[in-house]
């Protein structure tokens, strides 16, 4: 325990921390090292995470509940423009913002772009350099000081969310920068995204990894049923939905293989997760332009864009 919760006593710290950047700048990987258990997709594919799913953080006395937000891009589809939306909404709303930044890139357009607008955001700010663990020191400490220059950043950070170095020293200085307050969910909770939800991100994470470049992000998934056995397994239903009937064929593959392939990946994941056998059921329908339909966008906790 540090010095200040000795003196605080039995005070409790509790508070919401955006984390803003570009695509595949890391902020997925960082919540699952932050909280230490995946709680969200990772990909290697860009604009993965599409909901506010928010991994939580006991560090001492403060409960930590960090939002992972979609990455901020130039948005074109209805989609993007949705995700784009709750990015910066979930920038204004939190206690706490960190800024990550792709150490090896540094400070590109796409980064340049967050910075100017993240002006209009009042909140105290952390910059957190990842994938330092690529770049030599003297880059590293050039990009700290241009950014630093660029606005006011409380605290500089260099880590690296995938191997884990220097994120035990971000998680302690989040947990000294909430706010005095109640704990705001219970202490073995690690993610408010129902289980549901996050059995559908993981089989999303299968398809992508499965298939890469073949399938456009013109997919999802969703649980349609949950159901807990006497046996004390739980039998899941799934249904993918992409927009044509050629995406359903690459999704199923010859013969059956792909799904199978994704069915065992995912039915593996949530059973370690979920520490009980899984029975996972996977479908495959066509929905042309799902896209286009406030429901779909209401399931994945974003508003739907007017325009």
């Amino acid at each position: 325990m540090t010095d200040e919760t000795k003196e605080q006593g039995d005070a409790t710290r509790c508070g919401f921390v955006a984390l803003i950047g570009a695509p595949n700048v890391g902020k997925s990987t960082l919540v699952n090292a932050l909280v230490g258990s995946k709680v969200t997709i990772v990909s290697r594919k860009v604009q993965t995470t599409r909901a506010l799913i928010r991994g939580i953080v006991i560090e001492g006395n403060a409960q930590i509940i960090l939002v992972d937000t979609p990455g901020i891009f130039a948005p074109r589809r209805r989609l993007d423009r949705a995700m784009v939306s709750t990015a910066w909404s979930g920038a204004h709303d939190a206690d706490l913002v960190c800024v990550l930044l792709d150490a090896k890139s540094g400070i590109d357009e796409e980064a340049n772009a967050i910075l100017a607008k993240l002006e209009t955001v009042a909140h105290p700010k952390i910059l957190v350099l990842n994938k330092v663990d690529l770049v030599q020191r003297e880059k590293l400490l050039a990009l700290a000081q241009a950014a630093n220059e660029r606005m006011r950043f409380e605290h500089t950070f260099m880590i690296s969310a995938l191997s884990g170095n220097g994120v035990d020293d971000l998680r302690k200085a989040l947990a000294k920068m909430v706010p005095a307050g109640p704990f705001l969910y219970p202490e073995d909770q690690m993610s408010d995204a129902p289980m549901r939800h996050l059995a559908a991100e993981i089989t999303r994470e299968k398809i992508y990894s499965h298939l890469h470049q073949e399938l456009p992000y013109q997919s999802t998934v969703e649980t349609d049923s949950w159901t807990d056995r006497k046996d004390k397994s739980i039998r899941i239903e799934q249904t993918i939905f992409v927009e044509r009937e050629s995406q359903r064929k690459i999704v199923l593959g010859k013969g059956g293989a792909t799904i199978k392939s994704i069915g065992a990946q995912a039915r593996a994941e949530i059973a370690e997760i979920m520490g009980v056998p899984v029975h996972l059921f996977l479908f495959v329908k066509v929905r042309e332009n799902w896209g286009d339909d406030p429901d779909r966008y209401k399931e994945m906790g974003l508003d739907f864009p007017k325009e």
